[in-house]
């Protein structure tokens, strides 16, 4: 196959990497790419008409859409009705990840467990919920905000401040032009990812997330500053109920809805005393947590994605490692307020590619070979070994020979579960 992967982040590289790897990839591109990419294309996702004659001029066989916004946009629909086999769900599909309140109003049709909550349009009407919700209370922005548009409001006025913001001053954009208030959840999240071709459904994995910029897990939400796989707050029978009452009921309804989902459905969760309960759905692969997932799926992934966008997942089974894996980011200061980018990156280690990884996200190579940083998570450094602490190490040892003053990274992934880690 000549395959075309759409994406230039962390996840994508994990994504190159994994698929390049297979003997039915003849040629791969990426679009745009990155720096840390031999396979980077000077291609714009958004540009539906440019990718679609890409497509044709060089006979790709298969597309592979890693990040959200094209899925928002539409470029997957555009994409298969002109005959292209696509890994990832179309754009009514996609509102699982692009619109809270969908997301909420296909829980409850799948009877899938999933916090109280309001929608709100107007600003007025959701200042006088807030006034006397529960505290504290969840405010999330509806459609997509980089991971950015949830406030935890500890208090009345965090809580009036941060629908001001949405929906007043628009901090989001149009995301935040209607708003999910929701009733916190107490307990520990896990994201759980399975593959799903609009009716068989196959899991593939578990990660938990770092999503606060700060050791400790203190200070504001970022897209993730590390994960690791798997997490022991969920254990095989918690996998298999996970499987069962959550990810296979929401397939089923979102078929039954119409738009059947084509890709990965990717299912963040709260374990709480009375069990999981859904947080939000994504329509595609976490950042970072596809960086800790590709290396312990343990077989050729492209007939597996291929298979979700021809309808065949029911043909496969997927082989998943014991081992481990753990993922860092390396951040520019300043982020994610304001990130400070063009800063160089003087030194920087090659991964074995089999135990670690160096992935880029956000750098550009210079003529001497070395790389500035462009953005605010710039690089995924990950371990691979037989335990959680032995993954670990082997991330921490790549950072060490990582030569970039101006980056910053948190000390403590995996810290739930290696207790006293620093």
């Amino acid at each position: 196959m000549n395959i075309l992967l759409i994406g230039n982040g962390a996840r994508e590289h994990a994504l190159a990497w994994k698929i390049a790897a297979s003997p039915v990839c003849d040629r791969l591109w990426t679009a745009p790419g990155n720096a840390g990419m031999d396979s980077s294309i000077p291609l714009i996702p958004e540009d539906t008409q440019a990718v679609l004659a890409f497509c044709q001029t060089n006979a790709v066989d298969f597309v592979v859409i890693g990040p959200e916004k094209p899925l928002a946009a539409g470029l997957s629909d555009a994409l298969r009705d002109a005959g292209y086999p696509v890994f990832g769900p179309s754009q009514a599909a996609a509102r699982l990840e692009t619109s809270k309140a969908f997301m909420k109003t296909i829980c409850e049709k799948a009877g899938v467990a999933t916090a109280a909550h309001e929608t709100f349009v107007d600003l007025a009407l959701a200042l006088t919920y807030a006034e006397t919700a529960a505290l504290p209370m969840v405010i999330k922005a509806d459609g997509l905000a980089a991971g950015k548009g949830v406030v935890i409001a500890q208090t009345r006025e965090e809580a009036s401040a941060a629908l001001s913001s949405m929906m007043g001053d628009r901090c989001f954009g149009d995301a935040g032009s209607r708003v999910v208030i929701e009733q916190f959840l107490d307990g520990e999240e896990v994201s759980v990812f399975a593959l799903c071709d609009g009716t068989t459904v196959r899991y593939i994995g578990h990660a938990q997330d770092h999503k606060r910029v700060f050791d400790g897990d203190l200070g504001p939400n970022t897209g993730g500053m590390g994960a690791y796989a798997p997490a022991p707050i969920l254990d095989d029978a918690g996998v298999d109920h996970v499987m069962t009452t959550i990810i296979q009921p929401v397939a089923q309804a979102m078929a039954d809805q119409g738009c059947p989902f084509q890709g990965v459905l990717y299912a963040g969760l709260m374990m709480t005393a009375q069990g999981p309960f859904v947080i939000e759905f994504n329509a595609r692969f976490g950042d970072p947590e596809c960086q800790v997932l590709m290396p312990l799926i343990d077989q050729d992934i492209v007939p597996l994605l291929y298979a979700c966008a021809v309808g065949t997942l029911n043909k496969h089974t997927v082989r998943l490692s014991p081992r481990h894996a753990l993922c860092v980011v390396m951040a520019s200061q300043g982020y994610p307020e304001q990130p400070i980018t063009g800063t160089p990156i003087q030194s920087l280690p090659h991964g074995d590619g089999h135990t670690t990884f160096v992935l880029h996200a956000a750098t550009q190579r210079k003529d001497d070979g070395t790389f500035v940083a462009t953005g605010g998570r710039v690089l995924s450094l990950v371990g691979v070994g037989d335990t959680l602490q032995q993954a670990r190490d082997r991330a921490y040892t790549l950072i060490h020979d990582v030569q970039w003053p101006q980056g910053f990274y948190r000390r403590d992934i995996g810290h739930r579960a290696l207790k006293n880690t620093v």
